[in-house]
Formats: C-alpha cells, sequence, structure tokens
C-alpha cells in the first residue's frame, strides 16, 4: 500500500458524510505531529529557524495544494507556520486531508527539517 504521501488527493463534490471519529483515529496514527480536535479538521504547526524558512515552506505548501486542488488554512508568524485542513463541502475530514497533511510533512522533512528551530 502506497504511503498516503505517495498518494493524490480528491477533490470532495460533497454529498458524503465526514469520516467518523474512529476512522479518523486510524488515520491520525499513520501522521506525526496531526492533531484532530472535534475530528472536524487536521492542525500541525511546524517551527522554522528564522521568518525567511517558514515563508519558504509557506510557498511550497502553496504549491502543493494548487497542484492537489485540495487548499488549506496556513497561519505564518516568525518561524512559525500553523497548517489546518478540512475538507469544506462536507465540514469535515477525508482522506484526502490526510494525504494532504502526509504531503506537509514529506516537504518539511525533505527541504526545512535540517535547519528548523527545535521547539
Amino acid at each position: 500500500m502506497a504511503s498516503l504521501a505517495d498518494r493524490q488527493c480528491v477533490p470532495c463534490r460533497g454529498g458524503v458524510p465526514p469520516m467518523p471519529p474512529e476512522q479518523v483515529e486510524l488515520h491520525l496514527r499513520q501522521l506525526r505531529g496531526w492533531e484532530a480536535p472535534g475530528d472536524t479538521q487536521l492542525c500541525k504547526t511546524f517551527h522554522f529557524a528564522n521568518f525567511k524558512m517558514a515563508l519558504a515552506f509557506v510557498d511550497a505548501v502553496g504549491a502543493m495544494a494548487e497542484e492537489q486542488a485540495h487548499h488549506p488554512d496556513i497561519y505564518l508568524a516568525w518561524g512559525v507556520v500553523r497548517v489546518e485542513i478540512w475538507t469544506h463541502k462536507i465540514d469535515g475530514l477525508t482522506e484526502s486531508d490526510f494525504i494532504f497533511a502526509a504531503k506537509c510533512d514529506r516537504i518539511f522533512d525533505a527541504k526545512f527539517a535540517a535547519a528548523a528551530s527545535k521547539h
């Protein structure tokens, strides 16, 4: 089975139920450091050594979001980026949200982890 990060997000057309809490928990185990408050969204805060690195991460995640046609809420501050993901059409989580989260982690690990601030 391909890792979540190797898969593609699938656009949600609505009309499907959000992922139930037990499935959220199973999928969450495949991620590192992500939280699922209320089982309705995924959230993670990434830490960086400076603003420039944080901004570069936001740019990389934004490019990936366009590629995947799946768009998170991203909050940028000096050395900190918070990513929040959910499927807006159903106001909950789908498998694509977990795929997107894994892709964010892959970007961080590949380009930023070695130089990121350890918080």
